[in-house]
């Protein structure tokens, strides 16, 4: 794929960041496993590698564009953010050494996981029994335990948060919009440390646009596409109704898992 390509593809990534919270994630992993193919068994580690990139260029773009009252949800939030922040560096430093159908296949069945999760358990479509009256709209929010296994495989697979802090954040009362809008500084604070590992892993990988384990090539121009979208659509958030915009988050969340498992 060229650059003019990626870019396009990189127009949907930031639809999906500002919409679904994905930060790039499950667009950038299928897109790079697919350009990277000839890569043979570093093709996961260096999509999961440049994934985490991509999303945290984005995350900072739209966590600087989002409203403050919005995120106010976070506010107090000190140890959630500080376990996210060190479960991304520990998932990061495990992808270094995993075998690459692990990552691959790893992404494939988290996918899966999570979208059965999705629709056998109340609270994501439909509400949830254990959704008070009263809540906000932030809901209860996430508890700080949950900080390293979601940092960790974030990172470790390169999707972000987003596929676990979106449908926690739906099940404790919050609605689409802020649970959306809340992965993307989420995934910041997963993916600054994630970053900082891959970008100071040796180099092994010997091919053009490669540095280390990151495709900086593919990299750019995803985020060339991305980048004015996140920052129009943020200042301005389409309405979508709450259904839709679940069943939304649901047909993408599958799409990605089809493709990284075709690949």
């Amino acid at each position: 794929m060229d650059f003019l390509g990626l870019m396009l593809v990189g127009i949907l990534v930031g639809l999906t960041t500002v919409l679904f919270g994905f930060g790039g994630g499950f667009v950038a992993v299928p897109i790079i496993t697919l350009v990277d193919a000839d890569l043979g068994s570093d093709t996961a580690r260096v999509a999961a590698a440049t994934s985490a990139l991509v999303m945290l260029v984005n995350a900072i773009i739209a966590t600087v564009s989002t409203k403050r009252e919005t995120l106010s949800h976070l506010r107090g939030r000190w140890w959630l953010l500080i376990l996210l922040a060190i479960g991304g560096m520990l998932g990061a430093f495990g992808g270094r050494f995993a075998p690459e159908a692990f990552l691959q296949w790893g992404f494939v069945v988290y996918i899966a996981i999570t979208a059965v999760d999705l629709l056998a358990r109340p609270g994501f479509f439909r509400p949830g029994s254990r959704v008070k009256e009263g809540v906000g709209e932030g809901g209860r929010g996430i508890s700080a335990a949950w900080g390293v296994p979601i940092g960790g495989l974030a990172s470790f697979l390169g999707v972000g948060g987003s596929v676990m802090t979106v449908p926690m954040m739906r099940r404790s009362g919050a609605t689409m919009t802020v649970a959306t809008t809340l992965a993307n500084p989420l995934t910041l604070v997963i993916m600054s440390p994630a970053v900082l590992v891959t970008i100071t892993a040796p180099a092994s990988i010997g091919a053009p646009g490669i540095v280390g384990s990151l495709d900086l090539y593919s990299a750019a121009a995803l985020l060339v596409g991305a980048i004015p979208v996140i920052v129009v659509l943020r200042r301005r958030v389409p309405k979508i109704p709450e259904l839709v915009h679940a069943w939304g988050y649901f047909i993408l969340l599958i799409t990605a898992g089809v493709v990284v498992a075709l690949a």
